[in-house]
């Protein structure tokens, strides 16, 4: 497989990832909360979903919810009945790992409006989904179809205001919520690499 990814590169051009693919269904997933809940993905069947890689220190993530911009996005969206779920796949060994209090503080503190925070030490649903970076966005339609999964915006920098780059993540859903396709369906997903476990 390493030859094949290795050629694949040389010749400019790389292999999509296994198992996801847009228009398609998402793969289903469990994980643990930082309240110590089980959430599974088939837990909001019917409803758009959107699950996105985090890690606040990350920079580029960091200015997403520091600068308010993701808080508030999270919100408008929660109020259009909108599922939004952390993904955490930071591995316990990392100085970037948060505990389940510590993941509480940091909501509080970043006043993070997401429907729930899964801790993934274990990276499963990280690679599950082959998130790259922090962040990397999914957005799943009410069918539970794949319909975006990309950057937040495309303003790739860790710094000044979000809110002045179009937002992918907004467009998709606010498309979906209309009945209408998605315009933007895949983008290159910006920001740091994940820390998994391996």
């Amino acid at each position: 497989m390493t030859k094949i990814i290795t050629l694949a590169s040389l010749l400019g051009f790389t292999l999509p990832a296994l198992a996801l693919e847009i228009g398609q269904p998402a793969p289903d997933f469990s994980g643990t909360d930082i309240h110590g809940k089980t959430v599974n993905l088939s837990d909001f069947k019917g409803k758009i979903v959107v699950v996105e890689s985090y890690n606040s220190d990350c920079p580029f993530c960091h200015n997403q919810y520091a600068s308010g911009a993701v808080p508030e996005l999270q919100r408008d969206l929660a109020a259009k009945g909108v599922v939004w779920l952390l993904v955490d796949s930071v591995n316990p060994n990392n100085p970037s790992f948060r505990s389940a209090g510590q993941a509480q503080e940091e909501w509080k503190k970043l006043k993070i409006n997401a429907t729930d925070w899964i801790q993934d030490p274990s990276g499963a649903i990280g690679h599950l989904y082959s998130m790259k970076t922090t962040p990397d966005v999914y957005v799943i339609g009410k069918d539970g179809v794949l319909d975006y999964q990309g950057a937040m915006d495309d303003r790739p920098k860790p710094f000044g205001d979000p809110r002045k780059a179009h937002n992918y993540v907004r467009a998709a859903v606010d498309a979906l919520l209309q009945g209408k396709p998605v315009a933007v369906t895949q983008t290159k997903p910006y920001g740091c690499g994940v820390h998994y476990a391996d």
